[in-house]
């Protein structure tokens, strides 16, 4: 029997605490699918500045190369916003991406029925909604030279080259057709000549799949729409530092940061993390939600390991728990019994438990949608 190696980074604040959870749920699928998985733990972000005098130490780049799929938690530590850049923890985060070659990060965002009260969307305007947001994630201003940073001004450029921009797309594409059918590109090619580029790339991929549908919305439009219309939208497509705005303004639908999972893919080793921050404000309270962490898991058996039907079961016992009443600080009603963070990776995982071994129907949620083809990935 294969055994899977998943590093795990566990990273700052919130991050091992929700990690942990995850981590349990995992251990439960392993027992309940008689699946092996060999979880190393390493630091990133400030917890390895702390350990090692490095946001990604040597360690740490040599385990992610070598396993079959990341889990990360969250990086971000207040006490070293003022560090020199080599020593900020995003730093490392960002230097993982690069050195993982995970070129599209997929933020699924749906709206569980328990929890459409949790969104300050009007319940019918929550109807329906089931969205891909495709963000291109190692490009653009995050990683353009050159870049610094003087007394009274500050330079990023924003670059992308026709073949970053293709990659993404066919994954956006590929991802759309096992769906509705619709990709909706995110530009500002008004003003830029990037999003020029990246419109007129867009346009000639998009011609591959004579099955989807291609439209193109200026970022500003595309704000404005996934509050007012979310469920017109199905892969949304898009570059880095629009990408990482929409999602998190797509958190909303939801109803909360600590719901929604990502998956940044590549030719290699995927990365699997929850979409929100590190959180110190509440680190060490035991009162994060870990769903986002957990859908996360789901993600990382899906599209990291192939492994669809446990996926599944993972998908299927975070929304039983849901629908039983179980809820975190962040999604609770005025007299909802309140759980911490473990106790809910505790519920979940006895969920995982009670699952039927095989899953035929992984349904049409955002979070169950069929593995991208490794071909879109190369």
């Amino acid at each position: 029997m294969k055994t899977y190696t998943i590093a795990v980074l566990p990273g700052d604040g919130i991050g091992p605490e929700v990690i942990a959870a995850a981590e349990h749920v995992l251990e439960t699928v392993a027992e309940r699918y008689g699946i092996r998985f060999a979880l190393e733990r390493f630091p990133i972000g400030a917890a390895a500045v702390a350990a090692a005098g490095d946001p990604l130490p040597g360690q740490t780049r040599a385990a992610v190369t070598r396993a079959d799929a990341v889990l990360l938690g969250a990086v971000g530590d207040p006490s070293l916003d003022q560090a020199p850049r080599h020593l900020k923890p995003e730093t490392g985060l960002l230097a993982l991406r690069a050195l993982l070659g995970v070129f599209a990060n997929l933020r699924p965002v749906s709206v569980h029925p328990a929890l459409a009260a949790r969104s300050p969307l009007k319940p019918e305007r929550l109807r329906g909604v089931n969205v891909l947001i495709v963000r291109e994630l190692t490009g653009g201003l995050y990683y353009g030279e050159p870049r610094g940073r003087e007394a009274s001004r500050a330079v990023n450029t924003l670059v992308y080259t026709t073949v970053e921009v293709e990659r993404v797309a066919r994954l956006a594409f590929a991802a759309a057709r096992r769906r509705r059918g619709l990709v909706t590109s995110v530009d500002k090619a008004n003003v830029l000549e990037v999003s020029q580029l990246w419109r007129d790339t867009v346009t000639r991929v998009g011609r591959e799949y004579s099955d989807v549908r291609l439209e193109h919305l200026y970022v500003d439009t595309a704000a404005m729409r996934l509050v007012a219309e979310p469920a017109a939208f199905d892969v949304i497509l898009t570059e880095n530092m629009f990408g990482d705005i929409l999602s998190d303004e797509a958190a909303v639908l939801a109803g909360s940061l600590g719901l929604l999972p990502s998956a940044s893919l590549g030719a290699g080793p995927g990365v699997f993390e929850p979409i929100h921050g590190s959180a110190p404000d509440i680190a060490g309270r035991g009162v994060a939600n870990p769903i986002g962490a957990i859908a996360s898991v789901a993600l990382l058996l899906r599209h990291g390991l192939g492994l669809g039907a446990a996926a599944a079961a993972v998908d299927r016992a975070i929304g039983d728990t849901l629908v039983a009443g179980a809820r975190t600080r962040d999604i609770a009603g005025a007299g909802e019994t309140v759980l911490g963070t473990w106790e809910m990776g505790e519920r979940i995982a006895e969920a995982v438990r009670r699952a039927e071994r095989e899953v035929r129907n992984e349904g049409s949620s955002a979070h169950s949608a069929p593995p991208i083809p490794h071909s879109a990935l190369e």
